[in-house]
């Protein structure tokens, strides 16, 4: 079957002499597998799609059992900006890494959005670790066990003291006991994290010091204790 969609590659692999097998994100059949043939020769008209990161409206002859082919791509976007960037295709890699970790345990469309909007806004100049952070909250949504930060997850009250990592919520004055406390605006992030719309975010700036490490304690924790998945460091 002959389809046109969008997608982003989120890995290649070299097959025989002249081709490649690409791993793309699709937000209509999911996580599929690709042979571009020849695309690893300097003529090939595939060459420019048939990387790594790159972003496009890919051509196949789809396969839902099997792997499908590649016919022609238009790109969308080269992520020019991440490409050329040390530090910014090193996020970009753990960004792909972590989403393909997710992909074994759900392959919802949306996080191809996730995905896409995250490595858009670090090709525009965001931050690239907070735009890792707001990702990996979004993701423990689609992994099930979304971290509550409405209410004390013991009492229901509204007023919050800080988030209890081993109850998975946020917890009242009068139901804590000896947890760290988390600072008001690492709690206030991090419910922001869980709800904005990547698409929609045009400045996060994060100065705080004490902020950006509670930030990274808190996801860190929480992954190791609720995923099983690890997060590569960010520096």
């Amino acid at each position: 079957m002959k389809v046109t969609i969008e997608g982003i590659v989120l890995n290649e692999t070299n097959y025989s002499e002249t081709s490649k097998i690409l791993n793309i994100l699709t937000k209509e059949y999911g996580y599929i597998s690709v042979m571009s043939k020849g695309s690893r020769t300097i003529k090939s008209k595939l060459r420019g799609i048939s990387m790594k990161l790159i972003y496009a409206n890919f051509t196949i002859n789809y396969k839902e059992k099997g792997i499908s082919t590649l016919i022609e791509g238009s790109l969308i976007d080269s992520l020019k900006y991440i490409m050329t960037d040390y530090t910014k295709m090193i996020y970009a890699n753990k960004l792909v890494n972590i989403c393909k970790n997710v992909l074994k345990e759900n392959q919802d469309p949306l996080l191809f959005d996730i995905l896409k909007f995250a490595l858009l806004k670090i090709n525009q100049g965001m931050d690239p670790k907070i735009m890792i952070w707001i990702t990996e909250i979004k993701f423990l949504t689609f992994l099930g066990v979304a971290p509550l930060f409405t209410s004390c997850i013991n009492c229901g009250n509204s007023e919050i003291k800080t988030f209890d990592i081993n109850r998975g919520g946020v917890i009242c004055s009068s139901c804590y006991k000896d947890e760290y406390v988390f600072s008001k605006t690492t709690l206030k992030l991090l419910k922001l994290f869980q709800m904005v719309d990547i698409s929609k975010i045009d400045k996060l700036n994060i100065q705080n010091k004490k902020v950006l490490e509670e930030l990274n304690q808190f996801i860190n924790e929480y992954y190791e204790k609720y995923t099983g998945i690890y997060l590569e460091k960010k520096s």
